[in-house]
């Protein structure tokens, strides 16, 4: 090359990082936990917040903007954040699940979580990962297009985040702990919400009644995310159709559809044309419940989608949402989930692993009163991944015990497959396979590894729809049915060209999925269930993903500030 071109070269090179230097920003945030009086359905207690403010603050980025949050604990409690989605792409000690990614921040201690947004565009969301302090330490993430590009639909007119969520008039730490220590099942949620307020089929909660506007002819663009701990989500606004576009951070074929359903964790972006007369219709949520014979909260929460000229004193539209255990709809829905193009899916698979999930019964310990064991015929509910129950350390966290060196705080011999062969999702399971083994069990991939896991629901105490959640990476749902997977039959019908890609996959009742990723991020990273009930019972595991070659496949060191246990 000559000394012009080189020249050419240098100056073409600095201006697209001048151009990108400029485009990308760093925001600072400052989030303070905070206890604040909260009144919903006609009491008032003190809630857990951030900044006093229930839901918590939404942050507005554009993708390739870092985030600076400084976390300050002036609550009496534990508490790490979680960037729900995030890829976190060497900075796993941002990642924030509790004893995982670090220890968590102690009463009256700080923490700075820093991380950089790379190639993603949605909706995604940052909750509390300590104990129950997600039922109201929570909000929006929206990433908006980098400046200069645009969405891959028409802009919309309006953009909104409606967070649905739980509410209990009992302390959410109160009503979790009450539950460990007698074994059973927790108390069920008083009422949903969307963003933190019932809705006026509720008491006391008519006047505060979220209200959406907008006026004839425009399109908004509804970010819907499902904030709740332990239930699944009907969500559907009356009279009107929903075109789906985006979930998780990531773009879809566009599908229309009346009804969504969304497991705790996962978000879908849909478009709603105001095409209907001037009226005033209601957004509503309600259960999806799956699991039988358990109970459940069956309330219904609302918001008002307000047409300009509707006149305010009329009563709201009242919409159709599905039976609680409508698993048709359920099924329908997610099957019509595909990326918006044709997409590279890893076709040779190193890490072949195929993890069983459920719940299980923990025979009553010989030094506990009948006080402590209320769970079935004398048991205490626990729940595990290839009947491994998870148990997170409370020493070190896992990240820092790997990067460190640390010996005793885990072993790598989580089982790439059940240590069981049985009926799955059979009626006749044998009882001995209803005590998992307790263990702070890892996986390891070697950086790069190409990896196929089936998730395969089990009948052990009960079947149900687990939303399960992958830290640190996106994967691509490759398949999903009901039964026991059977690799001859079903692996035909994989999608290997325009899958969806997520991060939290709601794997069906008596059934199974199949996710596929590369295991391009170092650290150590929890997949777990997003039924909040059920990883305090221990249905997680955890994946070492070892560095690879050169800084750029290497994690990044601990930060100053990183809290120690």
């Amino acid at each position: 090359m000559t000394t012009v071109h080189t020249f050419s070269f240098l100056m073409f090179f600095c201006s697209l990082l001048s151009a990108s230097s400029i485009i990308a920003k760093v925001q600072h945030h400052d989030f303070v936990i905070q206890e604040t009086p909260v009144k919903r359905l006609c009491k008032t207690r003190n809630a857990i917040t951030v900044n006093g403010m229930f839901p918590g603050p939404t942050l507005e980025v554009n993708n390739g903007d870092t985030l600076e949050v400084k976390v300050h604990n002036r609550a009496r409690y534990n508490i790490t954040i979680h960037w729900h989605g995030v890829r976190q792409i060497r900075t796993g000690w941002a990642d924030g699940p509790e004893f995982v990614t670090q220890c968590p921040i102690r009463p009256g201690k700080s923490y700075t979580y820093r991380f950089t947004i790379q190639g993603q565009e949605g909706t995604l969301w940052w909750h509390a990962h300590s104990s129950w302090l997600r039922a109201t330490v929570y909000g929006a993430l929206i990433i908006h297009p980098t400046p200069g590009s645009s969405f891959p639909f028409p802009k919309p007119d309006r953009q909104t985040a409606l967070v649905l969520g739980e509410w209990w008039n009992a302390n959410p730490v109160y009503v979790i702990n009450q539950a460990h220590r007698t074994g059973a099942a927790p108390n069920i949620s008083d009422a949903y919400t969307i963003n933190g307020q019932p809705g006026d089929l509720y008491n006391c909660s008519t006047k505060e009644t979220v209200v959406v506007p907008i006026n004839s002819g425009e399109t908004s663009l509804l970010r819907v995310i499902n904030a709740a701990l332990n239930q699944p989500l009907f969500f559907t606004v009356a009279n009107h159709k929903l075109t789906v576009v985006g979930a998780d951070a990531s773009y879809l074929k566009p599908f229309t559809t009346k009804v969504l359903m969304l497991g705790p964790g996962q978000t879908t972006d849909v478009l709603l044309n105001a095409d209907q007369p001037p009226k005033r219709y209601y957004i509503a949520a309600r259960a999806y419940q799956s699991a039988q014979n358990a109970p459940f909260d069956n309330t219904t929460t609302t918001a008002i989608l307000q047409y300009k000229k509707s006149t305010t004193t009329s009563k709201p539209i009242v919409p159709v949402l599905p039976a609680y255990n409508d698993t048709n709809t359920v099924t329908s829905f997610s099957r019509k989930f595909k990326s918006l193009r044709n997409v590279v899916v890893p076709k040779t698979i190193d890490d072949n692993l195929f993890f069983t999930i459920g719940l299980g019964l923990e025979n009553c310990p010989k030094r506990f009163p009948k006080s402590r064991c209320q769970g079935s015929n004398g048991t205490r509910f626990t729940a595990s991944m290839n009947n491994v129950s998870f148990v997170l350390p409370s020493n070190f966290s896992l990240l820092q015990a790997h990067s460190n060196g640390i010996p005793g705080v885990f072993t790598t011999d989580f089982p790439a497959k059940p240590p069981v062969k049985f009926d799955y999702t059979g009626n006749n399971i044998s009882r001995a396979l209803f005590q998992p083994v307790k263990g702070t069990k890892l996986y390891k991939l070697k950086y790069g590894s190409r990896v196929q896991v089936v998730l395969q629901d089990t009948n052990i105490v009960t079947s149900e729809n687990h939303p399960i959640h992958l830290h640190g990476y996106d994967f691509y749902i490759v398949g999903e049915g009901f039964g026991n997977f059977n690799p001859k039959k079903d692996t035909s019908k994989f999608n290997l060209v325009d899958p969806p890609l997520r991060n939290t996959v709601a794997v069906p009742v008596n059934g199974w999925a199949v996710i596929r990723f590369v295991a391009d991020n170092p650290g150590v990273w929890l997949m777990h269930c997003h039924l909040d009930v059920h990883i305090k019972w221990g249905l997680a595991m955890a994946f070492l993903v070892d560095n690879g070659v050169g800084v750029l496949e290497t994690l990044e060191a601990p930060p100053h500030d990183l809290p120690v246990c």
